[in-house]
């Protein structure tokens, strides 16, 4: 159908929609599934939003990549934007909905090798992507455990984890930065049975107050279009249920974005998410979405100290605003244990 100006009643349809740049944290995947079914089941659409995703290289970096003026929104590690707004790196955006409750970090390690604990960890060869959010919480890993990070080799490597976990099977490394969730699924794709042949050192277990990923948004969109930070908030928090409700499906949503995915893989890495990142017992009482100000306190004073910033940790404000979040009633929860 055509409208007098001789404009589809689809493309005014579009039109009307406030379009909005997002960047994830890296390739299309599992742990991003509510992301597409928030798309493909029309949650974007009822709240007037067309969400234009862009792939990105890790949840560090797309923080600061949204300081670009490229974006709008995106996912990112909360802990880099603590880490930067404590450096006094602007314009930082704001976090508006916490994803992962639970940090994810982890130093992978053969579970039949010399390391069984953090102290173990001194004088072996660690590997790890450039700007992996283990890699740059490291310090604090370091700080909590009493383990002296100079006393560690740490390799830089582009390598997929698919090659690095094949390669510390070898011998070649001691450990491997990265997220459980992600290790794990991509040793899966190397062959790999992680349940018996890695051993974790997490940072939820050594440094349990940290929190992970989180929707962010700049401070311009923010103050420009609030009712669509709501609505963007609100329409995720749909796709979270949609994928608690049908992880097959969830993970279909992936696929039409990248066909070339190994679905076995990535259901448990998006299932593991689930389970580990999300898992935090306030997840199962007050819903998925929001930020403990005690904690995020506790997060920018560790940050601070560690690094050595000058000036005031930054206060809870300044790093996430719940205002957007849905009643505590309808938000997501985690999957039953």
């Amino acid at each position: 159908m055509t409208n007098e100006s001789g404009t589809t009643t689809a493309q005014a349809s579009r039109t009307a929609l406030l379009p909005v740049r997002f960047i994830l944290n890296t390739f299309y995947s599992g742990p991003q599934a509510w992301f597409f079914l928030a798309a493909d089941n029309g949650h974007f659409r009822d709240e007037r939003l067309d969400v234009q995703f862009t792939e990105g290289t890790s949840l560090a970096r797309a923080v600061e990549t949204m300081t670009s003026g490229d974006f709008d929104a995106g996912y990112g590690d909360l802990n880099e934007l603590i880490r930067m707004k404590a450096e006094g790196k602007l314009p930082a955006p704001v976090a508006v909905m916490t994803i992962h409750n639970r940090p994810p970090y982890t130093i992978a390690v053969r579970s039949d090798g010399p390391v069984e604990t953090a102290a173990d960890l001194a004088g072996k060869r660690l590997v790890s992507h450039p700007q992996d959010a283990a890699l740059l919480l490291f310090p604090e890993f370091c700080r909590a455990t009493g383990l002296d990070p100079e006393s560690v080799d740490i390799t830089i490597s582009e390598l997929t984890h698919v090659e690095l976990s094949a390669q510390m099977m070898n011998g070649e490394w001691d450990g491997i930065f990265g997220f459980v969730n992600t290790i794990n699924s991509q040793a899966i794709e190397a062959g790999i049975d992680p349940f018996t042949a890695l051993h974790h050192l997490t940072w939820h277990e050594h440094v349990p107050d940290l929190y992970g990923g989180a929707l962010m948004v700049t401070h311009d969109f923010l103050n420009a279009h609030p009712g669509a930070v709501a609505g963007l908030v609100r329409a995720i928090n749909r796709g979270l249920k949609d994928t608690v409700a049908d992880i097959d499906a969830a993970i279909e949503a992936v696929a039409r974005r990248n066909p070339q995915i190994d679905r076995k893989a990535n259901r448990e890495r998006l299932t593991g998410t689930l389970a580990l990142e999300m898992g935090h017992p306030d997840g199962f009482a007050d819903g998925l979405g929001d930020a403990d100000d005690a904690r995020l306190e506790g997060i920018a004073r560790l940050i601070v100290e560690t690094k050595g910033y000058a000036g005031a940790p930054p206060q809870p404000r300044e790093i996430f605003r719940r205002d957007f979040l849905p009643p505590m009633a309808d938000r997501a929860r985690p999957p039953a244990r």
